[in-house]
């Protein structure tokens, strides 16, 4: 009697994460009509991949491994990280639910028709702004887990807003392109020299946008500390891969930390920043 011969492995096998719909990939045009991955999809996929892993993670951490979660996606552009995470893991579960939340609607109806068509029947698609989606009745009154890929300048602190509004038990943030405060940082250089040899630190425009870059970041992660949550910073993939590669992880570990609230109040203090307090941290607990 002859042995059944396995199926061949895809191509790609080795790149591909184990249970991944090759299907859904070209739908994404991750992949082409044939099954090729071309250099730029490559980059794109291994990203997703990367921030996939750490999101799985914290889905496991929930009560009874993540089934029922509900998870919030901002920015969500065309939902690669939505589809491939319902693909992977919520797909398995049977329960749970992404929300993608995009302003742009074409894409929204895109992803829409797209989640029509796989049979992801938990998966919803909202046109609206991160802030929109603080108070959009659409959305359930708590999330677990709140994401933002590239979220653009302050629409990260946006995002940790509507984390905190919906008692999120954990974000995974990945910011991009922050400029509120080096903008901060410029309007008052020529006062901050005068008062702190410290301002040579953003005497020269690129030094002002990489400290202010850095400095938001160190400001947000302090902010989440003193809102309850543990904070930790970690690099998304490869500097060859994306310049734009800080990930923020919180996950929701007590009550309010009064010496973060505290060492956020000095720096905004310091680098002449205080005007930001109400407007970026406006949970910030009492002094």
């Amino acid at each position: 009697m002859k042995k059944a011969t396995a199926a061949p492995a895809h191509p790609l096998a080795d790149e591909l994460r184990p249970g991944q719909s090759v299907e859904l990939l070209k739908e994404l045009h991750i992949l082409t009509r044939e099954g090729r991955l071309n250099q730029d999809s490559r980059r794109k996929l291994k990203q997703v991949y990367h921030l996939v892993q750490f999101i799985e993670t914290l889905l496991k951490e929930l009560p009874e491994g993540g089934a029922g979660a509900t998870l919030a996606d901002h920015g969500a552009g065309k939902s690669y990280l939505g589809f491939i995470l319902y693909d992977l893991f919520f797909r398995a579960l049977g329960s749970g639910h992404i929300y993608g939340i995009e302003t742009r609607a074409e894409l929204v109806e895109t992803s829409r028709a797209l989640a029509a068509r796989l049979g992801f029947a938990r998966m919803s698609f909202l046109p609206l702004s991160v802030a929109q989606a603080t108070t959009d009745a659409t959305l359930p009154e708590r999330i677990d887990v709140v994401t933002a890929l590239h979220a653009c300048d302050t629409a990260t602190d946006d995002a940790i807003a509507f984390g905190l509004a919906k008692n999120a038990r954990c974000m995974a943030l990945v910011p991009c392109c922050q400029a509120e405060v080096a903008a901060c940082l410029r309007q008052h250089k020529a006062l901050a020299l005068a008062r702190t040899p410290l301002a040579e630190l953003w005497r020269h425009p690129l030094h002002t946008r990489e400290l202010g870059s850095q400095l938001t970041n160190v400001l947000r992660c302090l902010y989440l500390e003193a809102c309850g949550y543990q904070v930790t910073v970690t690099e998304l993939v490869g500097w060859e891969h994306s310049m734009k590669n800080e990930l923020i992880i919180a996950r929701r570990s007590g009550g309010p930390r009064r010496s973060a609230a505290e060492r956020l109040r000095a720096i905004l203090e310091e680098f002449g920043l205080a005007s930001l307090q109400p407007v970026r941290f406006p949970r910030l607990p009492a002094a």
